[in-house]
């Protein structure tokens, strides 16, 4: 008995390290991992000082809560442009409800501000589901529609750490064993969702939608239902993360989340979430964030123009792009193949 489970142990753990390599999530690690040595070697106090380790785990927290949100839409072959501009309609209503309605518990703010984030997402879910218009089309409308609420209602005003509870900011800066309460949240809801893509079947059935709309309606996968649940939970994340921003920066304007849509997008391609749908891991996505946002600080201290850091990500995202048509049309041919024999 044991001469046969022996060899199948160590098969499976053969088999699991070699997809382990082969996963486009390692890549990235790889690349992250290269970038923080980098760095560090240039300038220590990038990893070695208490802010440094500290930044280095909590500035990518929010970005990564978008990006996942992101990637679930973007899996069904959509994508969703406001979240940016759900992010800042969000952290401007935190600031509010602390204002307009002092002694308010936490919680409720924090349950208020991604049920508002869902509503939004639901508004694009709908418009595309059932009006039948691209998600790029219907986001890009309402991105520059939910900005300019936010701009009617924020007007010239800001909301200062001031108008918020001291005990609501400390989240900002908060540790639990030396690992910030935003990453810590971050990486919760990053399991939730890896968990849920992987074992649920409405998770599964979001990426048979996205490889092929048409055969997932033929097959009578609820396709309307998944890509409204799908645009509703993009909306709570960037809800949250809106209601984390105000946590973590303490003042909020007509403004914040501006540019968060195209960051969002640029960590899911970056971290291996085809842009076509069908494929990818919040996984991935997640480390898309951190790459670009350790990329972002590393390449000052490597003396890198600004030009440049713009440009080293701006490649990230086509090579991203182009890696990932490579691939489809590499398991073309080898489908065909496998039908001709």
């Amino acid at each position: 008995m044991t001469t046969i489970t022996a060899p199948t142990a160590t098969n499976r753990l053969l088999s699991g390290l070699g997809g382990f390599a082969k996963a486009r999530e390692t890549g990235i690690l790889l690349a992250l991992v290269i970038v923080v040595v980098a760095a560090t070697v240039k300038n220590p106090n990038f990893v070695f000082s208490n802010d440094g380790f500290r930044d280095l785990l909590l500035s990518p927290s929010i970005l990564l809560l978008v990006a996942v949100g992101q990637a679930i839409v973007i899996i069904t072959r959509n994508v969703d442009l406001s979240v940016g501009s759900t992010l800042g309609l969000s952290a401007y209503l935190t600031g509010r409800l602390f204002i307009d309605f002092p002694g308010i518990p936490i919680i409720a703010v924090f349950l208020i501000g991604i049920l508002f984030g869902g509503v939004l997402g639901l508004v694009n879910g709908a418009l595309v589901a059932f009006a039948r218009v691209p998600a790029l089309v219907i986001t890009l409308g309402t991105l520059y529609i939910y900005r300019g609420i936010n701009v009617a209602w924020a007007g010239s005003d800001r909301i200062n750490a001031s108008d918020m509870p001291k005990s609501f900011l400390a989240l900002g800066t908060a540790q639990v064993l030396f690992i910030p309460v935003l990453t810590l949240i971050a990486v919760a809801v990053l399991l939730v969702a890896g968990w849920y893509l992987r074992n649920q079947r409405a998770g599964r059935e979001l990426y048979a939608i996205g490889s092929d709309p048409g055969a997932a309606h033929l097959y009578g996968l609820k396709v309307t239902q998944r890509v409204l649940v799908a645009f509703v939970v993009c909306g709570a994340l960037a809800g949250l993360a809106g209601v984390l921003y105000s946590a973590r920066y303490g003042t909020v304007n007509s403004q914040a989340g501006s540019g968060f849509e195209l960051e969002a997008v640029g960590a899911a391609v970056i971290g291996g979430v085809a842009i076509f749908g069908g494929s990818g891991t919040v996984w991935g996505a997640a480390l898309g964030a951190y790459l670009l946002f350790t990329i972002n600080r590393a390449l000052p201290i490597l003396g890198v123009q600004d030009f440049w850091q713009r440009a080293v990500v701006g490649a990230l995202i086509i090579g991203a792009i182009v890696l990932d048509r490579l691939l489809a049309l590499r398991q073309s041919r080898k489908l065909v193949e496998a039908r001709d024999h």
